[in-house]
């Protein structure tokens, strides 16, 4: 049985080792615009810090998120369908 170099096997760890090390990804805190981590070391993420996260939070919870409601209601007010309706005319 052949053994490996002693140096050989200190460069394949070396190259495991880095392997298994990701990259630190930056990304842009959508709150307050910052630079942030995006690793599992930051448990805020995508957020930069805790009052980044807590304050998205309590916009969501105020309903300060919401979307602009531009349809127009389905029925003529009384429960029936709009007597604009081409197919029913």
């Amino acid at each position: 049985m052949r053994l490996i170099c002693p140096s050989l096997f200190e460069a394949m760890t070396a190259m495991n080792k880095d392997k298994d090390a990701l990259p630190v990804r930056r990304v842009v805190c959508p709150n307050c615009g910052g630079p942030s981590v995006y690793a599992p070391s930051n448990p805020f993420r995508p957020f930069c810090s805790e009052r980044c996260k807590n304050l998205d939070l309590g916009a969501w919870a105020s309903e300060d998120f919401r979307l602009p409601a531009d349809t127009p209601p389905d029925d003529d007010g009384q429960g029936g369908p709009k007597s604009s309706d081409p197919k029913l005319q």
